[in-house]
């Protein structure tokens, strides 16, 4: 059994990061198994070298241990590029151009048999579709790079996979259908990054070889689209354990930028690390 904690070091970790760090140490204790720890900094502006070195220290802190060295996204760009390339080569890859503003202007406007109220997929609302007949040929810097996510089913067939979190545990098998009206074709690749995060936390979970991939609900409608792109790249599909969420008093989920609820400041202000996990109800 081998899982992982995979952080962006965008600000300092919160409770809601402890608890699913501590879900997925957990879980490889009680197996026997492994626990690793990974860098998602892709994102190059927002990430600080002193959130990195935060992280470190606040699991540490929490009695997490984990293998050196630490693998960091900011250094796998050639795997990234050789998915993307891979699935051009299967012809299920389009530039994009559009623009956020693009994508509300197309949603907005009327159209015959749709709905005014347009679905919420993983990433806001479902692409319309605007680029989809352009070809890879027509790409220009600054476009991003869409999956075909209809053309991908129809190469990878009915997808499965296992959950073993406690709100939908069990075989899942999303209908096609319901994928392509609910997720739409993501990106891929971004022209400030080369990546994005459902392709590069792919790549990355086939290359550390995660066998249970532990995270918090707000990710579970994304699980369909990462198991298309495994079956499409080759890599084996891990079981998947969706926890849930760590909210305020107010119910709302917690962010980076609530810093009195930072792992460091509980720590600081006397806080233990049983504390910290009474606090999340472990």
């Amino acid at each position: 059994m081998i899982t992982r904690f995979a952080p962006s070091p965008t600000g300092l970790l919160h409770l809601g990061h402890a608890f699913s760090a501590l879900t997925a140490w957990d879980r490889a204790q009680a197996a026997g198994g492994q626990f690793l720890l990974r860098i998602e900094d892709i994102d190059a502006p927002r990430c600080r070298p002193e959130f990195e070195q935060a992280i470190y220290h606040d699991l540490a802190w929490l009695g997490l241990v984990w293998p050196e060295p630490v693998m960091r996204q900011s250094e796998r760009g050639r795997g990234y590029e050789a998915a993307v390339t891979r699935l051009t080569g299967l012809g299920l890859t389009y530039p994009c151009s559009c623009t956020r503003a693009d994508i509300r202007t197309a949603l907005s406007a009327p159209q015959e048999g749709v709905s005014s109220d347009p679905t919420q997929g993983p990433d806001g609302p479902v692409y319309p579709g605007t680029c989809r007949n352009r070809p890879m040929s027509d790409h220009r810097d600054g476009d991003a790079i869409r999956l075909d996510l209809a053309r991908a089913l129809a190469v990878t067939g009915p997808i499965r996979f296992t959950e073993t979190g406690p709100d939908h545990a069990g075989p899942r098998a999303p209908r096609a259908q319901e994928m392509v009206t609910s997720l739409g074709d993501v990106v891929l690749a971004r022209k400030d990054i080369g990546t994005s995060y459902h392709l590069s936390v792919v790549v990355d979970d086939g290359a550390q070889a995660i066998t249970e991939i532990v995270r918090g609900m707000d990710l579970f409608a994304a699980t369909p689209i990462h198991v298309v792109l495994q079956r499409l790249l080759g890599l084996v599909t891990p079981r998947y354990h969706h926890h849930r969420l760590i909210r305020d008093e107010a119910g709302k989920r917690l962010a980076k930028r609530d810093d009195a609820r930072a792992i460091r400041a509980y720590r600081q202000a006397g806080h233990s690390p049983a504390d910290i996990r009474r606090l999340v109800g472990l």
